[in-house]
């Protein structure tokens, strides 16, 4: 509170002196800075230099506490070349600030230890920390570029926000507590939201679901709360989580053990994707070096490192000598960056210790190139000395790199956004009548003036800040929204790495910030995967996924991604991979041998091409031939005594109900439609009810024949033609009339059936009503029945012809079939009903022809000599003989 009350208060002062006498000392002097001096100075916090760390003990004066070795972080110091050529380029430039110079003055740090001290030192307009001191007309701050780390940059608008002056943020995108417009925040990276919502369409586009977090320990806690909260709605599920602690110089030992407890942990979990969200990659390096540091049982395993924050792979000189092959084949989001045009010549050509205020050369070269500048304090006979001569191509990318990253990409932006904000602001005060001759109005005013009128700058520039649009050298679009967000896509970027501490950054994926949909496009085939992968997608998943066939339940106590595989139930299938429920498949459809897809039925019915058809139609065909041999036999012989005795009318019904019988049966092998439907099943009663009621005619006729011989009977008023056909009648519009009911009420329809064939989809008929259809049935089971116990106690009639025995096993054999047809039938599915039905009909048809007209043919073809009257008299007087006998006892 007391600092910012003393800023509050300089913010108020001028101080205003002669130049020769200016004489101010600089009790704790910035050694790493870079000054050039310009009319408009733009101001630059870097993070090029830290010093390690010690937990603060409070027992120590804080100024001696900043006194210590700096580790220098080589390849950072492109940010300060990318900003140096940005300003040299506009300089160069007559078209964008005619008569104006921009100046430079660039501080580190020091890893936040001296944050504030670095942004006051922005205002002092001398090399000497004393803000707000105004000593000539140049080396006005205009602008400040900072920080790489979104903390650093809070720091700094602490002190920048007194002043409205614009901050441009190029490394990681704070997190704004207060929205206000007291910050004075330009962004140069998207929302840390975009950031989020490609990793989510990374991991849906790899399929990875179990994934692993490494992040720091002084987080400010966006991205863990994005990640529990998030990630279990995109179906992510957290493998392990860790947070990486600082290390502290004091306290490194004792943090081994966490350190090994970590390694363990990632190494040996399942996640082969790992979210590593840190500010640099040290831990990270230091955890995959962890095994040639200590006795570790193993050593580091491939897996895919993704930085989804803006890092770079910086090595400092400790790890010279560190593999960076572990980290081969990681992804990082990385603002969209372009190659500037120009920039690496520069860098080529540029003599780096031309200029005396460099404070930040001799410690780059001396980590970059392993060499030392001579000492008089030090004897450096031993060591190579630095000839001057090195060239920056020559360093190992790790160390620093020629193209332009995304950070130096950056800062490049935001300095020709100041440019074109300060070339705006030009024109409108030329129009305004407050300028002279074209030149800014700084240079013309007394020193009293100086400071209300940058302070008026500042204020105007960001009006003309939010309104820039311009693209810049490299053919990129420069606009802020109005968050005050550069409008820019990120690149997914694969890192590639050598064994000599090279690497390439090679993008393989974007997102357009322009497109209407804010998706990414990642080209698999451009990414180099960890050598341990064989150049195959990595699988980052609990449990390996369950292919087609099968469906996950998840496994008890563990999370939603873990689950264990089971196979379809039957009569369903899972065609995808990773399915919870299985699914049935169409009626028309089945499920494969492996139930991962479903298979067209076939439409299948008893029919006369296949096999069982063939048969079916040969057999009917051979006993319609039959039935007519016998029927042409009996008419040829129709004059004969074995024909008329066996009442030769009635036998002709019979032969034709036959034959039909055997045609009908045909019905059942066409394909089922409205007519065969209606026409198979009611023929087929009719037919039947004909031929058995034959049968029972020409039982009772025989009977009522014997019981007429008997003297005095009275049954020969009713032994003729008419009690037969009147029989035969009877008997046979009783099943028209069921069959008549049958057709009016439920009559038999086509219909198909999906069920009964796994394969196949049956066409068949339904029967309408089953009651009818076993009404149908029982009546004809009804006559069958009456003529065999008619029969059967008339078989050992006396006759010369009697029927009555074969009258007995024709229907014995009649009643058996059709009795063990119900039950094959009721337990047969599909077509096999219908060829059962078939065979029944076929059977009981055989059984009627062969028992009742085999013997006749027989005798009339075979034994003409017992096919004569004498034959037929002498048959008859032993039966008169007999009955006499039976008369008189």
């Amino acid at each position: 509170m007391t600092m910012i009350i003393f800023l509050l208060l300089l913010s108020h002062m001028v101080w205003i002196c002669d130049m020769g006498k200016c004489i101010i000392g600089d009790p704790l002097p910035i050694s790493h800075n870079y000054f050039q001096p310009g009319d408009l100075i733009i101001g630059g916090i870097t993070s090029l230099m830290f010093m390690p760390t010690e937990l603060e003990s409070f027992l120590e004066d804080p100024h001696l506490s900043f006194n210590g070795e700096v580790i220098v972080q080589t390849k950072f110091y492109q940010h300060i070349l990318a900003l140096i050529f940005a300003v040299k380029e506009i300089n160069e430039n007559p078209q964008i600030l005619p008569n104006i110079t921009l100046g430079i003055n660039i501080f580190d740090n020091y890893g936040r230890k001296w944050i504030y001290h670095a942004t006051m030192e922005l205002f002092s307009s001398l090399k000497r920390m004393i803000p707000n001191y105004t000593c000539g007309i140049k080396n006005n701050l205009v602008s400040v570029i900072g920080a790489l780390y979104s903390e650093i940059s809070i720091d700094m608008a602490d002190i920048l926000r007194i002043y409205k002056l614009p901050q441009f943020i190029y490394g990681s995108h704070p997190e704004m507590l207060d929205q206000s417009e007291s910050y004075t925040f330009y962004q140069m990276i998207p929302d840390e939201n975009m950031i989020y919502q490609g990793l989510l369409q990374l991991f849906a586009h790899f399929k990875w679901t179990w994934v692993g977090i490494l992040v720091r320990e002084d987080d400010d806690g966006r991205f863990v709360r994005m990640a529990f909260s998030t990630f279990p709605l995109h179906s992510i599920c957290i493998a392990f989580f860790k947070r990486m602690k600082p290390f502290y110089i004091s306290t490194l030992f004792k943090e081994l053990a966490w350190l090994v407890e970590t390694f363990y942990v990632s190494m040996n979990s399942k996640a082969n994707a790992v979210i590593v969200y840190e500010k640099t990659l040290m831990l990270l390096r230091l955890l995959l070096h962890l095994p040639k540091m200590e006795d570790l049982s193993m050593g580091p395993k491939g897996k895919v490192w993704i930085m989804p924050s803006q890092m770079d792979l910086a090595s400092v000189f400790y790890q010279r000598s560190w593999d960076i092959q572990d980290i081969q084949g990681s992804l990082s989001f990385s603002v969209h960056s372009n190659e500037i045009p120009g920039f690496q010549h520069f860098v080529q050509a540029r003599d780096h210790f031309s200029p005396k205020e460099d404070g930040f050369i001799k410690d780059v070269w001396v980590n970059a190139f392993e060499c030392s500048f001579p000492s008089p304090l030090e004897n450096d006979k031993d060591g190579d000395i630095c000839t001057l001569k090195e060239k920056l191509e020559n360093v190992p990318g790790a160390f620093y790199e020629m193209s332009m990253t995304g950070h130096s990409y950056n800062i490049y932006n935001a300095v020709y956004a100041v440019a074109h904000a300060l070339h705006a602001l030009q024109i409108e005060q030329k129009h305004n009548g407050m300028l002279n001759s074209g030149k800014l109005s700084i240079q013309e005013q007394q020193p009293w003036q100086l400071f209300s009128v940058c302070v008026f700058i500042d204020i105007q520039l960001h009006q003309f800040l939010k309104e820039i649009s311009f693209n810049n050298s490299a053919g990129d679009r420069i606009q802020f929204d109005e968050r005050r967000e550069l409008i820019v896509g990120f690149d997914i970027t694969n890192w590639v790495t050598f064994p000599n501490q090279s690497f390439n950054r090679v993008k393989v994926g974007k997102m357009d910030p322009w497109a209407q949909e804010k998706k990414i496009t990642i080209h698999d085939d451009a990414i180099t995967w960890h050598s341990s992968f064989n150049q195959t997608l990595p699988v980052s998943v609990c449990t390996e996924s369950c292919l087609p066939g099968y469906f996950k339940k998840k496994q008890e106590g563990k999370p939603f991604c873990c689950y264990d595989c089971f196979p379809c139930p039957e009569e369903k299938i899972s065609s995808q991979k990773d399915v919870h429920i299985c699914s049935k498949c169409p009626e028309d459809q089945y499920p494969s041998k492996y139930k991962d897809s479903c298979l067209p039925k076939k439409v299948s019915f008893l029919s006369y091409e296949e096999p069982i058809g063939v048969s079916l139609v040969i057999l009917a065909l051979f006993f319609s031939l039959c039935t007519l041999a016998v029927l042409a036999t009996f008419l040829k012989y129709h004059h004969t005594p074995i024909v008329k005795a066996n009442n030769r009318n009635l036998s002709y019904v019979l032969l034709i109900s036959l034959l039909l019988c055997f045609l009908c049966s045909l019905q059942f092998l066409i394909v089922p439609g409205n007519i065969i439907c209606l026409l198979r099943q009611i023929s087929f009663g009719i037919i039947f009810s004909v031929a058995v009621s034959s049968v029972l005619a020409k039982t009772i006729t025989v009977v009522m024949a014997f019981m007429a011989t008997k003297p005095g009977s009275r049954m020969r008023n009713w032994v003729g033609r008419g009690l037969a056909t009147s029989i035969v009648l009877t008997c046979s519009l009783i099943q028209t009339g069921i069959c008549t009911v049958w057709l009016i009420t439920f009559p038999p329809f086509p219909d198909i059936d999906t069920h009964s064939e796994r394969e196949e989809i049956i066409l068949q008929c339904n029967e309408g009503s089953s009651t009818m259809f076993y009404c149908v049935l029982g009546y004809m089971g009804f006559l069958a029945a009456a003529s065999f116990t008619v029969a059967f106690f008339s078989r050992n009639l006396p006759s010369s012809f009697n029927e009555a025995k074969c009258l007995t096993f024709s229907m014995l054999i009649f009643c058996s079939m059709w009795i063990s047809f119900v039950p094959s039938y009721l337990s047969t599915k599909g077509k096999y009903m219908v060829a059962v039905e078939v065979f029944s009909i076929l059977v009981s048809s055989v059984g009627l022809l062969g028992c009742i007209y085999f013997p006749k043919c027989y005798i009339i073809i075979v034994r003409p000599d017992l096919n004569n009257r004498e034959q037929l008299i002498k048959r008859k007087k032993m039966m008169i003989i007999n009955n006499t006998q039976n008369s008189s006892f």
